[in-house]
């Protein structure tokens, strides 16, 4: 059987703040982020089995990228956790917001990257991830390939 490779995306609201950065997005601001998750695999071919054909269950898929990055990031603000805004971090989660301190700065570049991390490591032994697209913008986006780690 063939390898095959499949893609499922995701949208997700997220707010960050770069950290030192010396341009506009030293400020808090948001985007509407959309995820590319492409994975590689051949597809079952036992006759009998209720996955005939696939991959990966789309659904699996999307349980996965939901659980380790959708749910926890949709709608939260994502800040280093090295900032001097951890006042304003804490402040907002006094208010009830969702904060995520993390120990990056939170650039396309650095969450592809955690994203690559924490779905590869819940994907079952037989599937891999290939890569990530991360769009930030309808313009600007960053990619992570596993044949370049």
């Amino acid at each position: 059987m063939n390898t095959i490779r499949i893609t499922k995306e995701f949208s997700f609201e997220t707010g960050h703040a770069l950290y030192g950065y010396d341009g506009k997005c030293r400020n808090v601001h948001g985007h509407s982020y959309k995820l590319s998750v492409t994975v590689v695999g051949k597809p079952v071919e036992q006759p009998d089995a209720v996955k005939l054909g696939m991959v990966i269950d789309f659904g699996d898929l999307k349980k996965i990228v939901k659980e380790e990055v959708v749910d926890p990031f949709d709608h939260a603000t994502v800040f280093n956790k090295n900032t001097p805004h951890l006042e304003l971090a804490r402040e907002l989660e006094t208010r009830g917001h969702k904060v995520i301190l993390a120990d990056y700065q939170p650039t396309s570049e650095n969450m592809v990257t955690d994203f690559a991390q924490k779905i590869s490591a819940k994907l079952p032994d037989y599937i891999k991830l290939h890569s990530l697209k991360l769009r930030e913008t309808e313009t600007a986006y960053a990619e992570w390939f596993s044949s370049d780690n």
